[in-house]
């Protein structure tokens, strides 16, 4: 291992956050390296490689209609860092970094050699691309680079300064895009927005924001009554069904802005999650214009009260 890999993967380790990581395709150079420099329970808290389609299926729920692209990074991103908050065993910073790719391998491929990586965070979902100059590296030479933005990402995601090299090609071509979820919040507690959304992917909504069927609560945790109450809904009423968490509430001080972004990152990758300064049905209603309202019972109980 490179002194330069070395010295990045120990200030890593050394950083708060712990992350589940999920690699198909490529990156396990940059799993290996990680493990290789002491102190990685302190960075990993599980490591998946999905390899093959029944496997890489049943991690992201369901079959992508490609495996190796954005979007489905950002899914897998998702399911990751969702499981890392199932995982953790206490409030620590929690991360799901994963690769998709399709590099050289041992027969002639006809498609573009390319990986997309991504990182999903409370704050942050990075995502990163590349298309590499096909027949200049070989599987190796593809790994390195594949591996060290995995590892650049991860950096990045966890605040440690330092970035691995890449030797560039002519051809490769490299993008960077940054969902940003902690200016949403900061804008939400200035009552700058009125509300945001984030969807299963990652992908943020600020303006206009049109959940067909609402279902809200303060999900601390979310467990499998809420998410069954929202699937029984979806399937009755045929339209997707967001969940939404307020941070200002009737009854406890508002939620702090860690704490939300916090506990948004359980949908991540399955669920589209809403969250407003609404805390009564009436104000949800301003909020979101045409929605229906899923409750639970004990929510049906209460929700006449004119408190709630």
């Amino acid at each position: 291992m490179n002194n330069d890999v070395r010295t990045l993967i120990q200030a890593i380790h050394d950083s708060p956050p712990r992350a589940v990581l999920a690699t198909a395709g490529a990156g396990g150079q940059a799993l290996a390296d990680l493990l290789g420099v002491a102190g990685a329970s302190r960075t990993l808290l599980e490591a998946l490689v999905p390899y093959s389609s029944a496997s890489f299926d049943e991690f992201l729920g369901h079959t992508p209609d490609q495996y190796v692209s954005e979007s489905t990074a950002r899914l897998m991103a998702g399911r990751a860092v969702a499981r890392a908050y199932r995982l953790r065993a206490e409030p620590w910073p929690v991360v799901g970094l994963v690769c998709t790719a399709t590099i050289a391998t041992d027969r002639p491929k006809r498609g573009d050699h390319r990986a997309h990586i991504a990182a999903w965070s409370a704050s942050d979902l990075i995502r990163q691309s590349v298309t590499l100059d096909k027949g200049t590296r070989d599987r190796v030479g593809e790994e390195d680079v594949v591996s060290r933005m995995m590892l650049n990402v991860l950096a990045q995601i966890s605040g440690v300064d330092g970035r691995l090299g890449i030797a560039v090609m002519p051809e490769d071509h490299f993008e960077s895009v940054i969902y940003n979820y902690q200016t949403a919040a900061e804008q939400l507690e200035n009552e700058t927005i009125s509300s945001f959304g984030i969807d299963a992917g990652g992908e943020i909504t600020t303006t206009d924001l049109r959940p067909q069927a609402i279902l809200s609560g303060s999900f601390n945790p979310l467990h499998n009554g809420h998410t069954g109450l929202a699937a029984t809904a979806s399937a009755i009423l045929q339209k997707l069904v967001t969940f939404e968490i307020s941070a200002v509430n009737v009854d406890k001080p508002r939620l702090a802005t860690p704490e939300l972004l916090d506990r948004l990152t359980q949908f991540a990758g399955t669920w589209p999650v809403a969250a407003s300064n609404a805390p009564t049905f009436v104000a949800k209603s301003r909020v979101y214009p045409g929605a229906t309202f899923v409750v639970g019972f004990d929510t049906a109980r209460r929700v006449i009260h004119p408190r709630y």
